[in-house]
């Protein structure tokens, strides 16, 4: 990766992301000496670990979603203190950086992903479909990191952040409103018959908006790399 792209400008313009940002500068100057930037990166994933685990044994009392909510807060504290801390104590490694934060990422969204498809708020085929559309936005993202040495991690104002608080939010909707849980209707597709929820739909509306984005958005640039790179003219034979 070349040095323009390893300083590859960070656009988020997220809701929270003023707010959160001096919460986060706040937090990493007062963190002990001791604490590095590694270590948060895997609490972040001890975080994923958590959410999941608390999916997964929703199965057994919607109470276990509190660990799930858990687990958004230990991850959310991880994975976006690491690199605050770093540019606080400005120790960052933007080659090793860059390589570690993003397939901890990759890695900490299967988990999730398929910690919320073993819940029985989701069936695993739409909770991977969301998954699949998540992980075109990011290699969308990551290729423009390298063309356009630019990272942009927000869309419609929403980020991982926001992301993060609305499941939060969603989570405790599902505790304490039993009928969320309990509305399912039957559908059958591709031969293969399912019981849709509420959450169902949600996870497939959360696919669509997010492969418009990016299908929005590679039209786009699509554009913007074919102007800048044009079909060169065949010099004319002397």
């Amino acid at each position: 990766m070349s040095e323009e792209n390893k300083q590859a400008a960070r656009i988020q313009t997220s809701i929270l992301n003023k707010v959160e940002k001096k919460v986060l500068v706040a937090m990493a100057k007062r963190m002990p000496a001791w604490v590095t930037s590694d270590m948060l990166t895997f609490v972040g994933f001890l975080g994923a670990v958590i959410i999941a685990t608390g999916y997964a044994l929703s199965n057994l009392s919607l109470n276990w979603l509190w660990l799930a909510c858990f687990g958004l807060v230990v991850n959310w504290f991880g994975d976006s203190l690491d690199g605050s801390l770093a540019r606080v104590r400005n120790t960052q490694r933007k080659t090793y950086g860059f390589y570690i934060d993003h397939n901890v990422d990759v890695i900490n969204e299967t988990i999730m992903f398929i910690g919320v498809g073993t819940s029985p708020l989701v069936n695993m085929s739409f909770a991977m479909l969301a998954l699949v559309a998540y992980f075109m936005l990011s290699i969308y993202v990551y290729i423009n990191c390298h063309l356009k040495g630019e990272m942009k991690l927000t869309y419609a104002g929403m980020g991982p952040t926001e992301f993060r608080l609305l499941l939060f939010i969603t989570n405790i909707c599902f505790i304490y409103i039993p009928w969320l849980t309990e509305w399912k209707i039957p559908m059958t597709l591709f031969h293969n018959d399912f019981m849709i929820g509420i959450m169902d739909y949600i996870a497939v509306l959360v696919t669509l908006l997010i492969g418009g984005f990016y299908l929005v958005s590679f039209l786009k640039d699509a554009k913007y790399f074919s102007k800048i790179d044009p079909i060169k003219k065949q010099e004319k034979e002397k």
